[in-house]
């Protein structure tokens, strides 16, 4: 019986012995686990801020492309009225340099 027990307390260390390796091993992946979940929250909230600064720069680009629009739409319509100004004008031009010439032709 004395064998037995001994045979029983060994099997006993060794299985507390195990248990306590089971544990640490436990615990260090639990703080690894909490490492890794605050470098993950970190990279999400800079990820998050990243996003706004992406969707504010996105909202500023839109708006220049509009007004970018608008301004090429005005030149469009100044440089074809100013077209349309040149064309008068030479038109006018001619017309009075063939009344003038009528009218220098005669002698008063």
């Amino acid at each position: 019986m004395g064998e037995q027990g001994a045979a029983l307390q060994k099997y006993n260390q060794e299985l507390v012995k195990c248990i306590e390796q089971i544990k640490l091993k436990r615990f260090e992946i639990t703080c690894e686990v909490e490492r890794e979940e605050k470098v993950r929250d970190e990279l999400e909230k800079q990820l998050s801020d990243l996003q706004t600064k992406l969707d504010s720069v996105n909202a500023s680009i839109r708006h220049k492309l509009e007004l970018k629009n608008n301004y090429d739409r005005a030149v469009k319509e100044s440089e074809s009225a100013y077209m349309k100004i040149l064309e008068s004008s030479e038109i006018l031009l001619n017309k009075v340099r063939r009344d003038s010439e009528i009218l220098g032709d005669h002698k008063i």
